[in-house]
């Protein structure tokens, strides 16, 4: 049987499909059936050649959901939840983390660990099918695997996508308190996460600056209280928005998720005296930015920390509070549109021109 995949050959050339042959499954490995698979910001950068290191030609898709058709050897998932066919599951996407560097063992960040694989983007299409934007997705030998928990659905967990988990991460990252002001930059995927999970953590007041006016009413769904838009307020507007609500002081923590090397500058203005500003949206290289260290940051007195990329605890956490909260937390609603696997190409079109807050490839949906 063979199996199809859209490939991306190289940077900014069309997206092709090949074709594959069925994997002999290794000790530990598992066969997925795809589901679907996002199509994130990080595929638009991948498009563009934006990242470096990528062993083009690859098979895009880093974060999927698929259904176990066979395994070797895998009967629990990495929860130790029992595991058979048919299940639906979702997996961790990085892999080979070595588990012996400084990184890993002594920092405490094996996401920063020198032998970190990613699928979708560090995988060769010449090493198998690696990657979410194919018929069957091939899980080696240590991949981490998380069994859907009751009563998420496909569209549940891919409607937040990559975004759930780094949004989540970044909430985390910030250790804001209960009952804080908390403004996050940007209304995409990340900027949607964590709105809805500062809000859920105890936010007394979340703010979400982006635009769309889509994106935004999204936001509000999903728990922001108030947002300002890009597109109809100026920046002055926006700051005058913001000390309004916060007394004159600022936000007590600002969350980054906007990729946008603009914001990190208004991201500062809007920062309280002593606040906490984490950066979570510059995942590539977006450029460079004039920044003044004694007003925007000592003088200030605040707190700076990145967010970059995100661990298994972030994707069972973040999945275990979806689970308990999928009526609060409808992220199956931002899904924009699905795409077959011929349509892959337009899919990046649209992401990449904000036509929809998601985009999913289903590779069994026609064009």
């Amino acid at each position: 049987m063979s199996i199809r995949a859209a490939v991306m050959t190289r940077p900014h050339a069309p997206l092709e499909i090949w074709e594959f042959d069925t994997p002999r499954l290794e000790p530990g490995s598992v066969l997925l059936e795809t589901v679907a698979s996002e199509v994130c910001g990080t595929d638009v950068h991948l498009h563009r050649g934006r990242l470096a290191g990528v062993p083009y030609p690859i098979i895009p898709g880093h974060v999927s959901v698929g259904r176990v058709l066979e395994s070797a050897g895998v009967e629990t998932d990495a929860t130790g939840a029992p595991l058979s066919p048919g299940d639906l599951v979702t997996f961790y996407d990085v892999h080979e983390v070595c588990g012996t560097c400084w990184h890993c063992l002594v920092a405490g960040q094996p996401n920063r660990c020198p032998s970190r694989r990613v699928y979708g983007i560090t995988y060769s299409a010449a090493e198998g099918l690696l990657g979410g934007w194919a018929e069957r997705i091939y899980l080696k030998p240590g991949v981490r695997l998380f069994k859907l928990p009751e009563p998420l659905t496909a569209s549940d967990v891919i409607g937040g996508g990559c975004g759930l988990f780094t949004g989540f991460a970044a909430v985390e990252r910030s250790s804001f308190q209960m009952a804080e002001t908390v403004l996050i930059q940007g209304s995409g995927p990340v900027g949607l996460a964590a709105a809805a999970f500062s809000a859920l953590r105890g936010a007394a007041l979340t703010i979400v600056v982006g635009a769309p006016g889509d994106r935004l009413a999204l936001a509000q769904a999903l728990g922001a209280d108030l947002t300002l838009s890009l597109e109809e307020l100026s920046p002055r507007d926006r700051r005058e928005a913001v000390l309004e609500v916060t007394d004159g002081r600022g936000a007590d923590t600002v969350i980054e998720a906007s990729g946008n090397p603009a914001a990190v500058n208004e991201g500062f203005d809007l920062l309280r005296d002593g606040g906490t500003y984490v950066i979570a949206g510059h995942y590539t290289d977006a450029g460079e930015i004039e920044l003044n260290p004694h007003l925007a940051i000592n003088r200030k007195h605040a707190v700076v920390r990145g967010q970059w990329g995100t661990e298994f605890r972030h994707v069972f956490g973040a999945l275990k509070l979806l689970a308990k909260h999928r009526n609060r937390l409808d992220f199956a609603r931002v899904i924009g549109r699905r795409y077959g696997l011929e349509e892959a190409n337009r899919a990046i079109d649209d992401v990449a021109t904000l036509s929809v807050p998601k985009a999913v490839i289903e590779p069994e949906t026609r064009a």
